[in-house]
């Protein structure tokens, strides 16, 4: 097992850092998903359920972030992942600045699409940018139905809408339908999945939408 690289967030940010990031990428042909959920949305287990599939074909590299500690990275390095874990000391939120220092990290001439699992928050991640090309928002069944209505920022900038954890729909009163027109309503450009990491469901859609996002990547 690899030594997993822990770095901590700095402070200060401005608002260069992001465009810096999404520059050096863009020179590099990476593609960046930020991907933002609650806590126990499923964020760790969607990314491995789509890196499972871009294997062998498209490289893939995460970066964690995590108020403290370092499990889901652990996870992803025990298989071979490339990851850096990004411990924010309390902030709620992954910033431009820590995202910058962070690629040094990464042979980004061997990448083509770079995880960014952002902190687990619906309220901050979505007002910072990072130098992605997608933000990706999760909301689980479990949830609740009205998450969509009561964090509107990031559901209003979320280019892809996932809707996790399927396979639990049976067992909440979760109104799927009304969720996806709440997301449509403030983005109506959104993307909408519907997935299960236990069963399957609908995690070839999603995977054929980041194919896509890094094919138009590498012909840029």
């Amino acid at each position: 097992m690899n030594t997993i690289k822990v770095v901590q967030q700095l402070l200060d940010w401005n608002e260069d850092c992001s465009n810096e990031v999404k520059e050096t990428l863009k020179a590099k042909k990476v593609l960046a998903i930020n991907i933002m959920a609650a806590p126990g949305a499923g964020k760790t287990s969607l990314i491995l359920k789509l890196i499972e599939r871009l294997q062998p074909d498209y490289h893939a590299a995460v970066i964690e972030g995590d108020i403290a500690g370092q499990l889901d990275a652990e996870k992803l390095d025990a298989l071979g992942i490339p990851v850096v874990q990004l411990n924010t000391n309390g902030a709620c939120h992954i910033e431009a600045m820590a995202m910058k220092k962070m690629l040094g990290y990464f042979d980004l001439n061997e990448i083509d699409v770079l995880f960014i699992e952002n902190v687990g928050n619906l309220v901050c991640p979505a007002e910072f940018e990072v130098g992605e090309d997608v933000k990706l928002g999760i909301v689980s069944i479990p949830e609740g139905d009205d998450k969509v209505v009561k964090y509107p920022l990031l559901f209003s900038k979320a280019d892809w809408v996932v809707f996790n954890k399927t396979d639990l729909q049976r067992f909440f009163d979760f109104n799927t339908e009304q969720a996806e027109r709440d997301a449509l309503g403030l983005n109506a450009s959104a993307k909408i999945f519907r997935t299960s990491c236990e069963t399957d469901e609908g995690i070839e859609p999603l995977y054929q939408a980041v194919v896509q996002k890094i094919r138009e990547k590498i012909a840029e």
